[in-house]
């Protein structure tokens, strides 16, 4: 009996592109980019709060709360909002690397190390496979994503526009 192209792979399983697509979703931080708008986005405001608490006494030490409110809280925000597209990035990157390895024609893995790394072509219909994953499960949480960056760069960008008109 002829094994399945898709039983046999000699890349080792956590290097596996739809294995590390799995371990994204299950991961703590990345699985955020997977959940429903409400969460999501009380995900991302909660990164701000913190990088509120954190910009906050720098702003205060330029911008007295007292003397200048507006802007000590914009460029509370601003930092804040440093902290979260940041965190964005972090995650566009994570997910698109593995979108690459699920639409690459062939795996790069490593035996037992950075020294011996191989490559394995994938069958076709693995290859279909992942691409499928790639393009509808992927693709989705790369254009939200994006669109998040885009709305929250617009705004720390609007708010950094307060050092031209102060």
């Amino acid at each position: 009996m002829k094994p399945s192209p898709l039983s046999f792979c000699p890349v080792p399983e956590e290097q596996q592109p739809l294995n590390e697509y799995q371990q994204l979703q299950s991961s703590w931080f990345f699985s955020w980019a997977t959940l429903a708008t409400g969460p999501y986005w009380r995900k991302l405001t909660w990164v701000w709060t913190w990088g509120w608490l954190v910009a906050g006494p720098i702003s205060a030490a330029s911008f007295s709360p007292a003397k200048a409110p507006f802007l000590f809280f914009a460029s509370s925000s601003v930092g804040a909002g440093l902290l979260s597209l940041l965190s964005l990035a972090r995650l566009y990157l994570g997910w698109s690397y593995v979108a690459s390895r699920l639409r690459d024609e062939t795996v790069f893995y490593e035996e037992s190390g950075w020294y011996d790394g191989q490559t394995w072509a994938k069958p076709p219909a693995v290859l279909l496979r992942d691409r499928l994953v790639a393009t509808h499960q992927i693709d989705p949480l790369l254009q939200r994503l994006r669109r998040s960056a885009l709305i929250l760069g617009t705004i720390v960008a609007s708010g950094s526009l307060v050092w031209f008109w102060r």
